[in-house]
């Protein structure tokens, strides 16, 4: 058994609410999960609770990528570029290939949206902190 399967199910007795994230990180450790370089990217707060995913995609436009977010997945791909467009380029230093990226989003995360400007896309994030998660004092009656 995977070492880091078996914390997951050591933590399970002693959680709550936790079982989406146990099952998702155990698919990922089943399925042999490995995270993809291309294309760059940073993750980056920018606020107290606000993110932007940041990807480098020198070369693609607004019509050469998606970004879908559905189930907690915000993913990210090209879409697969026509061959009539290349046959004149003489050198392609510039890679434009095909790609997915998916990320993980929490449940409390919401995904205002995304902008592609200078080769950047930025999709920006918020995390919603309910009145229920909120710090408060517990009054004792």
């Amino acid at each position: 058994m995977n070492k880091a399967l078996s914390i997951f199910n050591q933590l399970r007795p002693v959680s709550v609410g936790f079982d989406t994230i146990f099952d998702h990180f155990e698919r990922m450790f089943e399925n042999d999960w490995q995270v993809s370089n291309y294309p760059p990217y940073d993750i980056v707060k920018t606020g107290a609770t606000t993110y932007n995913i940041e990807i480098a995609l020198a070369g693609y436009g607004k019509k050469d990528i998606t970004v879908d977010y559905a189930g907690g997945l915000l993913n990210i791909k090209s879409i697969k570029e026509d061959k009539a467009q290349t046959d004149n380029v003489l050198h392609q230093g510039i890679s434009k290939r095909f790609f997915s990226k998916t990320f993980t989003i929490a449940d409390d995360v919401e995904v205002h949206g995304a902008a592609l400007k200078d080769g950047l896309l930025k999709v920006s994030l918020e995390k919603i902190l309910p009145e229920g998660k909120k710090p408060r004092t517990i009054e004792i009656k």
